[in-house]
């Protein structure tokens, strides 16, 4: 009976262990879809504008889960207040706006392939933060997935030939936005260390509301909202999918992902974004949403199934190998 019971333990914890990293991966590629909707906010609406009105809808859908889970807030200290402001303010807010420039000036291949740095930096602050103790060959796996990454975004191209041409305030932007949603990851681990992941992800909307709503004060411009029936319901329509798909079912799925799994592995996860946006670019061309045809070269294919292959290996192994938290 003995023998019985110690092979089956490990078979019923495969299904959990897997569940909870392919919630990051799930949540992350939910962001693909987020240039779409973006892309066409921004018809109507600068990046700061764009961003406030989005944290509105989300503050909205966030502040009763918060009131419920209001006992995660007693005792916090000035390390937990340092990270809610870093997930919040850095990740939330201005992440999100740079983001958001960079789309806007239309080099959306450029900020992909960018945002690929957020595991250079969520690795090195998982050391230093959380001591997370890395396998030997997790360095194999984050050369795989970047390699794939860059042909998904670059092809068998060099891009780097003409630097000129490659610095640009739209590629800067990306590079911002990258390194805050790096830190934002292994900041938002350190968080769920003590908290619910929805409190978690109500924080990040909730606090970063006020420095958005300052930072569309002080920049000023004006609103081109659309005042016709037929644009007011698109843009609407548009607004409420952009916060609620992308925005708070990702947070959602990711944090839930995110409090089981470390953070240093969870990085590489949140690499299914750039398979994703790839595929949305060219669906929504199919569909006739995009006048820019969208094609799949040999050269993505190759970078899809590396970085697939990744996530397949890293949501295969077991506990044992130290991927989740304690």
């Amino acid at each position: 009976m003995n023998n019985v019971n110690v092979t089956a333990t490990p078979a019923l914890r495969v299904p959990r262990v897997r569940m909870e990293f392919w919630f990051v991966v799930i949540g992350a590629a939910l962001w693909g879809i987020d240039p779409l909707f973006r892309n066409l906010l921004l018809k109507h609406v600068s990046s700061w504008q764009l961003v406030f009105l989005e944290h509105i809808l989300l503050v909205l859908a966030a502040a009763p889960v918060l009131w419920k889970n209001r006992a995660d807030l007693k005792g916090i200290g000035v390390r937990q207040m340092g990270a809610i402001l870093f997930i919040s303010w850095g990740g939330s807010a201005i992440a999100t706006v740079l983001f958001t420039q960079g789309v806007a000036y239309g080099d959306l291949n450029a900020v992909l392939l960018l945002q690929k740095l957020q595991p250079l930096m969520a690795i090195l602050l998982a050391r230093i933060v959380l001591k997370e103790a890395l396998p030997k060959s997790f360095g194999i796996f984050v050369v795989i997935a970047l390699i794939g990454t860059y042909l998904l975004t670059f092809g068998w191209n060099l891009p780097f030939g003409e630097h000129v041409n490659f610095i640009k305030p739209g590629n800067l932007f990306a590079i911002g936005a990258a390194l805050l949603w790096g830190g934002s990851t292994v900041m938002g681990s350190y968080l769920l260390r003590s908290m619910k992941y929805e409190t978690v992800t109500s924080l990040r909307f909730s606090m970063a509301l006020p420095l958005l709503l300052a930072m569309v004060l002080i920049n000023g411009g004006s609103w081109h909202l659309p005042t016709e029936l037929g644009p007011i319901a698109g843009f609407t329509v548009n607004l409420l999918l952009q916060a609620l798909l992308p925005g708070l079912l990702s947070m959602l799925l990711y944090y839930k992902g995110l409090s089981a799994v470390k953070a240093s592995y969870a990085t590489l996860a949140e690499l299914s974004f750039p398979i994703a946006g790839v595929l949305v670019n060219w669906l929504a061309f199919k569909l006739g949403w995009l006048t820019d045809k969208q094609i799949i070269t040999s050269a993505q294919f190759v970078g899809f199934l590396l970085i697939w292959t990744v996530l397949f290996i890293i949501s295969r192994q077991k506990e044992t190998a130290n991927i989740f938290n304690d």
